[in-house]
């Protein structure tokens, strides 16, 4: 389905296009998509949860048609996550469920643990915690090899290319591909074009650019980050994970030791690769309903 969008300027400086349903007097949910998407990520999921919800599902920044601001410093979590809460005052909302998929939901995780005030309910969908990730990046070589593709997109030589066919073979030659290979018609012309919004490129891949994320290369032996010896905050929110089990590039190990970090949690395993909103949203619609969302 196509939603229409909302433009909403935020004092953050940015200008975000929303995708907004269902009636404000509802509980709210708000949906966080990651790389490579857009709102789109949630077109199956939308209809089902603003038949008894408010649902706000923005183009992040960076992506789409939503503001591009220039320099990598523009894409660090904090400032993203200022974005997060400024959409919510906007907008009249004050605490929410926050649902998060991908790098939306790496932002969900560090929304969770820096905005208990805000953040009510948490649904992350293949996004690892951040404590667990960096560790496996370290500790777990299936992990540390599938990760590789971080520091490709790390490398800003590539931007230049990245149009036309460029942007077509990158996207294949990537985790990427999982979307363009699955996706055809009307889809497919709506993500390409997306991504080739001017400066879209390049603003997607500066949410990896600037993520502090240690990814060593394999059989390197990088210094450790500190605070993986160190105790880490628990999630204080009543917490549900979604994971697609086929997904090649964060592998299920990241969900077999959330115990300790995620009290109150609830994991949903489905036979799904990466992209799981889209691939199976029936799937993760019926999770979400069983945790009672």
């Amino acid at each position: 389905m196509t939603l229409p969008l909302q433009r909403i300027a935020l004092p953050t400086g940015v200008e975000l296009d929303v995708a907004i349903a269902g009636d404000p007097d509802r509980p709210p949910v708000i949906l966080l998509h990651g790389f490579p998407e857009s709102h789109r990520t949630w077109r199956g999921v939308i209809p089902d949860l603003a038949r008894d919800h408010y649902v706000i599902a923005p183009d992040q920044r960076g992506f789409a048609r939503s503001s591009k601001p220039e320099g990598v410093e523009a894409y660090a979590a904090d400032r993203i996550l200022a974005d997060l809460i400024a959409l919510a005052d906007h907008l009249g909302i004050g605490q929410f469920t926050l649902v998060g998929h991908d790098w939306g939901g790496a932002i969900a995780w560090m929304a969770a643990l820096a905005r208990p005030d805000r953040v009510a309910r948490l649904v992350i969908v293949n996004a690892p915690h951040p404590f667990l990730f960096q560790r496996a990046l370290f500790d777990e070589p299936e992990q540390r090899k599938a990760s590789q593709y971080i520091t490709r997109f790390r490398d800003t030589s590539i931007d230049q290319g990245l149009t036309g066919a460029g942007l077509e073979k990158f996207l294949g030659s990537t985790f990427a591909h999982h979307v363009t290979q699955a996706i055809g018609g009307a889809d497919k012309a709506a993500y390409l074009d997306e991504w080739s919004q001017p400066g879209a490129m390049t603003a997607m891949l500066n949410w990896y650019r600037a993520s502090s994320v240690v990814v060593p290369a394999m059989g390197e032996d990088a210094p450790r980050p500190a605070f993986l010896d160190k105790p880490f905050p628990p999630v204080t929110q009543d917490t549900l994970v979604i994971w697609g089990m086929r997904d090649t590039a964060l592998l299920p190990v990241l969900v077999e030791d959330l115990g300790p970090y995620v009290p109150q949690l609830t994991v949903e395993k489905i036979d799904a690769g990466h992209f799981v909103p889209w691939e199976k949203s029936e799937a993760v619609v019926a999770a979400m309903r069983r945790w009672n969302i």
